[in-house]
């Protein structure tokens, strides 16, 4: 495994590392202010694994698997970065301090409703990582070196795709509680 896999798997770790020192630093030692502080240094782990990544191909790395993986997780981490920060909040709320509603379960229109909303995210995110990709191919200007990026994008606008019927049946078939 190349030195940009390592690093996706150790931004991967930061960022729920992170995360759970602002929850721990918020609700248990009641320092709200430090707990703030661990939470906004969710970003700056994605900003290294860019730095980490485009001097690793700018350097003359030919892309890898592990380029697109990074270009893909930054731009899911920045679009979903709060959505899932808030998602922890609420089960560490609930099921660690235990305070707060316990977590709702969507279900029906509500469902096809958060999921299309979702899907949202997931343009967001595929403009950012296509951002990336697509920039990374211009800036090395090798097409040789950097035809698992374009591999990459194009998978991902194929997955976008589906991600989007799948929302839309959603609304067609609306998932229900179970009995």
């Amino acid at each position: 495994m190349n030195f940009v896999a390592w690093m996706i798997i150790a931004a991967e770790i930061g960022f729920w590392i992170v995360i759970l020192l602002g929850f721990v630093t918020r609700y248990l030692l009641k320092r709200e202010k430090l707990g703030f502080f661990f939470l906004t240094l969710t970003p700056v782990i994605d900003l290294i694994l860019l730095a980490t990544t485009s001097i690793d191909l700018y350097n003359g790395a030919t892309a890898t698997s592990a380029h697109g993986i990074a270009a893909i997780y930054i731009g899911v981490s920045l679009a979903f970065g709060k959505s899932m920060i808030r998602w922890a909040d609420e089960r560490f709320r609930y099921y660690i301090v235990k305070q707060g509603p316990k977590p709702l379960k969507l279900y029906g229109m509500d469902y096809a409703r958060h999921y299309f909303k979702s899907w949202g995210q997931h343009v967001l995110a595929y403009v950012i990582g296509s951002f990336f990709l697509l920039g990374l191919i211009f800036l090395i200007k090798d097409a040789p070196r950097t035809e698992v990026l374009d591999g990459f994008w194009k998978l991902w606008s194929l997955i976008l795709g589906i991600d989007f019927l799948i929302a839309l049946s959603n609304f067609i078939w609306p998932k229900r509680a179970k009995a």
